[in-house]
């Protein structure tokens, strides 16, 4: 793929969607670029932990993706996306074309999702991933205000409980996938000034936790419509006798 100039979009709202090619077709790659002065904290395997971020890219990849170098694969694809500097890479077998966002007193919020495998956090098993697989329900949020260190992960459990209030009103009978990821990104602090709070009930968490939650349900609200068409047909359709 070619070195391209992506459009520096200080918003979230302007996000461009880009291809690339993987497995002989085109997939969608979403791709924000804010620049400097931008600080985030993610769970992503690219550019994940907290720090100065530049830009952030959601890559739909092929059902089954088996690769094994998943962030290498994440830097050739910001490098053909023409990105430079440090940033946050993000992988989903989802839609990344219907990506959905919400905005909520200037806290703004774009969700992927696919929720095909799902299941709660605290279900029985040893659990154990050999190597880091695309996330399913991807959430990445810009806020308007800068944050403490402490603030930007009380962001990141704030979303997460936005999403599993979603999942459950909807009757997913999930809090997620075992694969979400998410990425919180605000202004670095000018002159040390930040938020120091962004649980729900703080201002900007609260703003937060709404956009993330209308952007969750308008994502997964299809998908699970389309599962009980589904059930439904098949429920209806005549048995076999063997």
């Amino acid at each position: 793929m070619p070195p391209r100039t992506p459009l520096t979009c200080p918003s979230l709202a302007h996000a461009a969607l880009l291809a690339h090619t993987e497995q002989g077709r085109e997939w969608p790659l979403l791709v924000w670029a804010p620049g400097p002065g931008v600080r985030m904290v993610s769970s992503a395997v690219l550019g994940g932990g907290i720090g100065p971020r530049e830009w952030v890219l959601n890559a739909q990849v092929p059902p089954g993706y088996d690769r094994l170098d998943p962030v290498a694969h994440l830097r050739d694809l910001a490098t053909g996306a023409g990105l430079a500097g440090p940033g946050v890479g993000l992988m989903t077998a989802a839609s990344v074309a219907d990506r959905r966002q919400a905005v909520d007193g200037g806290a703004r919020a774009v969700v992927t999702a696919g929720i095909g495998v799902r299941g709660w956090a605290a279900a029985p098993g040893t659990g154990g991933v050999p190597a880091p697989r695309p996330g399913t329900i991807n959430i990445i949020v810009s806020l308007p205000v800068p944050l403490t260190d402490a603030a930007l992960v009380n962001a990141v459990a704030t979303a997460t409980e936005a999403k599993v209030q979603a999942l459950v009103e909807l009757g997913a009978d999930a809090s997620g996938t075992p694969t979400d990821a998410v990425c919180v990104a605000a202004p670095t602090p000018i002159g040390g000034e930040a938020e120091l709070f962004a649980g729900p009930r703080s201002l900007w968490g609260a703003r937060l936790a709404r956009a993330v939650h209308r952007a969750t349900r308008d994502a997964c609200a299809g998908l699970l419509a389309a599962e009980g068409s589904v059930a439904g047909a098949e429920a209806r359709s005549p048995g076999i006798a063997t």
